[in-house]
C-alpha cells in the first residue's frame, strides 16, 4: 500500500488519498491521470492492467487501487 500511495502522491501531490474515496467519481483523476497512474502500477508492479479492469471501483480510491493489484497479483 505505501508504494501506491507514493505513485499516487507523485500523481497528484495536491490530494489527500487516505481520505479521498471518489476518486473518479468524484473527479480527482482526470483520464490522463488513470492512464499515467496505470502505467506507474504497471512499472512498479510488474503487471499487465487489463482494459476490462479500468473501471471506476478499481480506482475511486487507495484501498481500491490496493485490493485491483491485490487480485492481478494473484491472477484472479
Amino acid at each position: 500500500m505505501e508504494k501506491i500511495m507514493e505513485i499516487l502522491k507523485e500523481l497528484r501531490p495536491d490530494v489527500d488519498f487516505t481520505t479521498q474515496k471518489e476518486l473518479i467519481d468524484g473527479g480527482i483523476l482526470s483520464s490522463f491521470d488513470i492512464i499515467s497512474l496505470i502505467e506507474e502500477l504497471s512499472d512498479a508492479y510488474d503487471i499487465d492492467i487489463e482494459t476490462d479492469d479500468i473501471i471506476p471501483e478499481n480506482f475511486n480510491s487507495a484501498e481500491g487501487i490496493y485490493g485491483l493489484i491485490q487480485r492481478v497479483l494473484a491472477g484472479e
